[in-house]
């Protein structure tokens, strides 16, 4: 009985090593970007990139196609690898109109539109080399198989068949801003351009893509709330670090953990007068007790963006005087915002809130002169949002509001340290931006769960703040 328990023992036991040792093996094929079958975690079936489905894909270039002239065709280049040193790249990101069109987040591609085609990909050739320093990317079966091309070639083959595809066409438009040589060299696109049959692809695709369709909304809304959790904890983590680079490093590393690709662009993290610099980037001073600390960011999740703007005192009280003006930015978003509904333009809001800000600068005494209040604020209300952060720049801001578009609400005040002002109000900047769905009734403010209220966020920094932050702070600073 003993020998047979053994045998038995050892029957079922090389019967599971088999059976695992089979799973473990089962190869999953690797195209250089995330699928369902190697990120199940990140991917339902059918889906061409997370939260987004090849159907909505084909749908977008079948209206792009509707959109194109008779006999037309359409040029989309993928961006273009940046180098930083002779052998290493930047980061790469997949330029917006290409990714929109075909979910390739990938570079060296070409992807041509037109209603005779469909849509044709011209793929990368790699070599081992390649693949062993750079590892696999999507090739000729990925295009057919996965992005669901008409029409698949490699590289190598695109002067011949494009500039034949060019020769027959009385209209090409393709992406002038990232317009690659691979075709722009070719005699047939030069001729075409010298004719003026050359025309830019954005003035089409950026009106596709003014209104997210559901599955685009949910990314966004999800951006928004990975933004909103970094920054409120990147906030609560500022009155022990004071520190712009760190708090630039803080609200990245929050953003990432909560599984953004990366940042929407370089935050700006502006300690007193450096938050009158509107684009300021340094991000390299200490801030000092009592100056307030102006955070502009956003993240980006799977190709969709988010843009937020807080600004606040790491020492957890607001001056009186820091309160009155941060008072008036934030009553000038807030009734903004409530404007925000079909019909209304971006233009419309902006000089809304110009009027309200301008009033209360001069109140304030401030501005003397309307005519000066440019130099306070040069920039506009708002701009839309979505796979770049100024989205759909080709439309333009006199257009009326639609439901699925989404806007940024961003009153703010740059008071330059030279401004012919009261002295206690020179090189002070204050902005508060929301990002804002209009919906069929009006809005929904997506980073809404944002703290901007001043008693909200005194509250939390004085009884919210992590208890070792000033700790971390000393240890870092000795």
């Amino acid at each position: 009985m003993q020998v047979l328990a053994r045998n038995l023992v050892r029957r079922v036991s090389r019967s599971q090593v088999i059976s695992r040792y089979a799973y473990s093996t089962q190869r999953v094929r690797d195209i250089g970007q995330p699928t369902p079958a190697s990120h199940p975690h990140l991917m339902a079936e059918g889906e061409l990139t997370p939260g987004m489905r090849i159907e909505e894909y084909i749908g977008r270039r079948k209206k792009l196609a509707e959109l194109l002239p008779q006999n037309s065709l359409a040029i989309i280049s993928s961006a273009p690898v940046k180098m930083m040193t002779d052998v290493v790249p930047y980061t790469f990101r997949q330029e917006a109109d290409y990714l929109y069109l075909t979910g390739c987040q990938q570079p060296g591609g070409v992807a041509v539109l037109s209603d005779e085609h469909g849509l044709c990909m011209f793929m990368p050739e790699t070599t081992p080399n390649d693949i062993a320093w750079q590892g696999e990317v999507a090739g000729v079966d990925a295009a057919s198989e996965v992005f669901k091309a008409e029409q698949a070639y490699p590289m190598s083959k695109l002067p011949e068949i494009l500039s034949g595809m060019i020769r027959k066409s009385s209209k090409v438009f393709h992406n002038d801003q990232t317009a690659s040589q691979t075709y722009t060299k070719l005699d047939e696109f030069k001729n075409s351009a010298s004719l003026g049959k050359v025309k830019s692809l954005s003035s089409l695709t950026h009106e596709l893509r003014l209104i997210k369709s559901p599955a685009e909304l949910k990314l966004m809304r999800e951006s928004a709330s990975i933004a909103c959790q970094g920054l409120l904890k990147t906030m609560l983590h500022s009155k022990g670090c004071p520190d712009e680079g760190i708090l630039a490093a803080k609200v990245e590393y929050e953003c990432r953990i909560r599984g953004a690709q990366r940042m929407a662009f370089n935050s700006v993290v502006g300690g007193g007068s450096n938050a009158s610099v509107i684009h300021y980037s340094r991000n390299d001073q200490r801030i000092k007790d009592g100056d307030l600390v102006l955070l502009d960011m956003g993240c980006e999740l799977h190709g969709y963006l988010s843009d937020l703007t807080r600004t606040w005192p790491p020492c957890g009280k607001f001056s009186s005087l820091q309160e009155e003006l941060y008072d008036l930015i934030l009553q000038t978003n807030k009734e903004s915002i409530k404007l925000c509904k079909p019909g209304t333009t971006i233009r419309q809001l902006n000089t809304y809130s110009a009027d309200m800000l301008c009033n209360g600068l001069m109140k304030m005494g401030i501005l003397k002169n309307r005519r000066l209040y440019g130099h306070l604020n040069p920039t506009s209300i708002g701009h839309y949002l979505g796979m770049d952060v100024h989205d759909s720049s080709s439309v333009g801001y006199d257009r009326p509001l639609e439901p699925g578009s989404v806007i940024t609400i961003e009153p703010g005040v740059y008071i330059p340290s030279s401004f012919n002002c009261p002295e206690r109000f020179q090189g002070i900047g204050i902005r508060i931006e929301d990002d804002v769905l209009i919906t069929e009734t009006g809005y929904e403010v997506l980073t809404g769960s944002m703290p901007k209220e001043i008693k909200h966020i005194e509250t939390l920094l004085n009884n919210h703040c992590h208890e070792n932050a000033a700790q971390s702070f000393a240890s870092f600073s000795s």
